[in-house]
């Protein structure tokens, strides 16, 4: 609708201008401002606006438009609002459709195989996922990616873990456990797993760690994949960072090609400072052995051979230091650095009447995301987490997720929906049966209540291009604010204005069953 309305001012502008939204509804739908025309013109930014309100005398799509100040103000009409509210409830499918080409690999979550996920991971989740349903909706051809870091120490101190955790609790030996390693239920329970279906003799000698580790590995990916699938995410495609080193000789001599690489204390180091990253990092140590970085270089150079315009990572907040030295190893490989897009998720606290949420006695110490979609619902789970921005710590109370009333957000958004499914109901109709209804004589009120409603494709649009999915849980909730204010003020069965008054509540429908779908979530009928 945006997109129309500015072709049709620029049909009659002959300047470069911006579409704003006045924070008054009563100024308008729409405002251009023209105050950068001032000196150019040598005019009033009144008198610009003036002139510029009167060349849309005669069209069709504008109640008003008016200049107030500096700005031109542009009031839809009715009749221009109905074709698009009758476009939206017949063609539900393609509301809000983009027509972006653009490929991005998109890769998130990434969580060590060597546990279940814990709430932290959940949100990064949770946000690839939704972007994923905005991006693709929007055109864009998005591919989702769980790069699984298989390879190194915590593989290796997953194996030890359990065969110490079998050792002692499946043989009945006594076990000195070392400093670090992996606890919690969910390790003595796999122990027990893996007593079943590998035999206890499997912890009698430490030469089986390393089929321990790779059996543990695949084990906890299975978990992994469930977690996720649970709160409704599924990846289209798992790379293995250990299978990825076997091209690592190929991907460091293209650092060694580039001249990107210097020797000094029997170490290989990346020039990675002359690129934004605060110091030069080593890639391959003393021993030989290739650093925690190599696998992000191996992984990186891979990625970007594969042919997408757009790289976008969501990592945790506490990888923020990794970005330079990552941008600095992809130009070093002859890549455009620019094509990748890291975003961090922050950390998440949680709460529980007000107390700090218990930590998982089966994780040890963290809280589980199972435990939590569990306790809340994986629809509560996720419109919670994209309810601010990412990049922001978020804490939330569950036991306010579960009440039933205007305190808890995805209740209040389904709650409406309900209540405008209860409407058709209660009158015997259907949306498609109100089609033909024309919406002009709406009112104030309904017309505003209809504008918001078809503002869904642009708070699409914005949300995915700056990356801040929140913006539209806030539309959503906004939405159905003031659907319930409209709902509690107006009479529909029965009422004169019956049938316009459907047709309005059948746009809201579409918009909040279709903004709910693009998080993730399906919107509930009844309540």
């Amino acid at each position: 609708m945006k997109q129309t309305v500015a072709q049709k001012i620029a049909e009659k502008l002959d300047f470069d201008f911006v579409l704003e939204k006045p924070k008054d509804p009563s100024f308008g739908h729409y405002a251009t401002p023209v105050f950068s025309l001032a000196k150019i013109q040598r005019k009033s930014p009144v008198v610009i606006a003036q002139e510029c309100a009167t060349l849309f005398a005669n069209e069709d799509a504008f109640e008003s438009v008016q200049a107030v100040g500096g700005y031109v103000n542009f009031k839809l009409s009715e009749s221009f609002l109905d074709t698009y509210a009758t476009k939206a409830i017949a063609q539900e499918a393609t509301f809000a459709k983009g027509e972006h080409t653009e490929k991005i690999l998109l890769e998130f979550v990434s969580a060590n195989p060597t546990g279940p996920l814990h709430i932290g991971h959940a949100r990064g989740a949770v946000y690839g996922d939704a972007l994923c349903h905005m991006g693709r909706h929007l055109g864009y051809q998005v591919t989702s990616e769980y790069y699984i870091n298989d390879a190194g120490n915590q593989v290796e101190l997953l194996g030890l873990s359990l065969y110490l955790a079998g050792a002692q609790y499946v043989l009945g030996e006594t076990v000195e456990w070392p400093e670090e390693f992996y606890r919690g239920e969910y390790i003595t329970d796999l122990a027990f797993v893996a007593k079943e279906e590998l035999g206890q003799e499997v912890f009698a000698t430490r030469e089986n760690i390393p089929r321990l580790s790779e059996w543990g590995k695949n084990k906890m990916l299975e978990l992994i994949r469930q977690n996720l699938a649970d709160a409704g995410i599924v990846f289209d495609q798992f790379v293995s960072e250990k299978a990825l080193y076997a091209r690592w000789d190929e991907s460091f001599q293209k650092l060694k090609h580039n001249g990107s690489t210097f020797e000094e204390e029997g170490k290989t180091w990346i020039r990675s400072s002359e690129l934004g990253d605060e110091k030069d990092r080593v890639v391959v140590r003393e021993d030989g052995r290739p650093t925690y970085l190599a696998g992000d270089i191996i992984y990186h150079d891979d990625k970007l051979m594969r042919g997408y315009d757009r790289y976008i990572n969501i990592w945790g907040a506490d990888h923020h230091g990794y970005i330079a030295r990552v941008r600095a190893a992809i130009h070093f490989l002859g890549h455009d650095e620019n094509k990748l897009e890291v975003l961090l998720a922050q950390m998440v606290s949680l709460l529980k009447g007000g107390e700090p949420y218990k930590m998982s006695k089966r994780a040890g110490n963290f809280i589980l995301m199972s435990e939590v979609v569990e306790e809340i619902g994986a629809d509560a789970l996720r419109f919670i987490f994209l309810s601010k921005k990412c990049d922001t710590h978020l804490e939330f109370d569950v036991d306010v997720l579960k009440q039933h009333d205007s305190s808890n957000p995805i209740f209040y958004i389904n709650y409406a929906h309900a209540r405008a499914n209860q409407v058709f109901e209660k009158s015997g109709k259907t949306p498609q049966g109100v089609l033909h209804v024309s919406l002009e004589g709406l009112g104030v009120e309904g017309k505003n209540l209809l504008f918001q409603a078809l503002l869904l494709p642009e708070v699409l649009e914005d949300a995915f291009t700056s990356r801040q999915v929140q913006k539209m849980t806030e539309y959503l909730k906004g939405l159905a604010g003031s659907f319930h204010k409209f709902y509690n003020e107006n009479r529909v069965v029965g009422s004169e204005h019956e049938e316009k008054f459907l047709k309005l509540f059948a746009v809201v429908g579409v918009s909040i069953r279709v903004g709910l779908h693009l998080l993730g979530i399906e919107a509930k009928d009844k309540m």
